[in-house]
């Protein structure tokens, strides 16, 4: 388990992040979330001891990194492919680590086949690819066989059947009760992946707690209806007795969508009011969206768009 309590870090009078609480339970992969310059990167820093706080505390199963007597048996994290030494092998760099550890070669032997590094496992690190880099970093983040696993974009650089096998191992990672923290800018990975979400903005906190209480906190739903009698379910849905706090909309292809009720409401409505519908559909919002929502304020690089800017070629 991990937790964060009044976790601060300044660098001069920048503050990069302001006094947040967190907890990562075990058995679930968690998704940190957060624009570049966020505070992301310095909180699982600080968690894992290579930045000091300037307050607050960020400890792993009760205890601070830097306190744990074998740390890689207790944290495993990936937050920089490249730190390996360019002029090792991968089985050399993973035997040197074990070392500290007195972690037996078979060990070494069962993460190379593990994140598929049997081909290169003799080959120097500095002649890897972007995605063996990223291979080798889990590998290791791994080689403990540690309780809590602290990845930082992991999927950087892999093939389609890398993220497959990566998303894979984190779900199998919770499931057996392990606590799994997550960071990546790819929603549809962390849609897929993680369980619960924090996202941070400012160096605050900005949402936590489950994917779908997020996501809907922050997003509206919309049930799309498409009939022949548009103006008519239109009216019937503005007059009906639990039309308070519903809004009612139409789209250039002719579908009305509807914000405060559920379809079963709107299939009600219409059925009552003798519509017939051959289109009612739930549009539930995206984590992109919510994403976006929750970080609107947030985002220190922000990039303007050619059509906005009415720019041609």
């Amino acid at each position: 388990m991990i937790r964060v309590h009044a976790l601060t870090k300044q660098y001069g009078k920048k503050v990069a992040v302001d006094g947040i609480d967190f907890t990562i339970a075990p058995g679930t992969v968690t998704g940190f979330l957060g624009p570049n310059g966020a505070g992301k990167s310095t909180t699982m820093r600080m968690i894992m001891g290579l930045d000091r706080p300037t307050s607050g505390t960020a400890t792993v199963n009760g205890t601070a990194y830097r306190d744990l007597a074998a740390p890689l048996h207790e944290v495993g994290a990936l937050l920089d492919a490249r730190a390996a030494h360019r002029g090792r092998s991968a089985y050399k760099h993973l035997l040197a680590l074990a070392a500290t550890h007195r972690i037996p070669t078979a060990r070494v032997h069962e993460v190379i086949g593990l994140a598929g590094l049997e081909s290169v496992a003799h080959k120097r690190v500095g002649g890897f690819s972007l995605g063996m880099g990223q291979r080798l970093g889990i590998a290791a983040a791994l080689l403990g066989d540690p309780q809590t696993v602290i990845l930082d974009e992991p999927v950087n650089g892999l093939d389609p059947e890398g993220i497959l096998w990566i998303r894979a191992l984190l779900r199998q990672l919770a499931a057996e009760g392990r606590t799994v923290m997550l960071s990546s800018h790819l929603m549809s990975e962390m849609t897929q992946t993680a369980d619960h979400l924090i996202v941070i903005g400012r160096g605050r906190i900005r949402a936590d707690g489950p994917m779908r209480e997020v996501i809907s906190g922050a997003t509206r739903t919309l049930v799309r209806a498409r009939s022949h009698d548009g103006p008519e379910l239109t009216a019937a849905v503005r007059s009906s007795e639990v039309s308070a706090g519903v809004a009612v909309s139409h789209t250039a292809d002719g579908a009305v969508e509807i914000s405060g009720l559920t379809a079963e409401q709107v299939a009600g409505i219409a059925a009552t009011a003798g519509v017939v519908l051959f289109e009612l559909t739930t549009l539930e919002g995206s984590l992109e969206e919510a994403y976006l929502s929750l970080t609107a304020d947030a985002a220190e690089y922000r990039a303007v768009t050619a059509a906005a800017e009415g720019i041609t070629r």
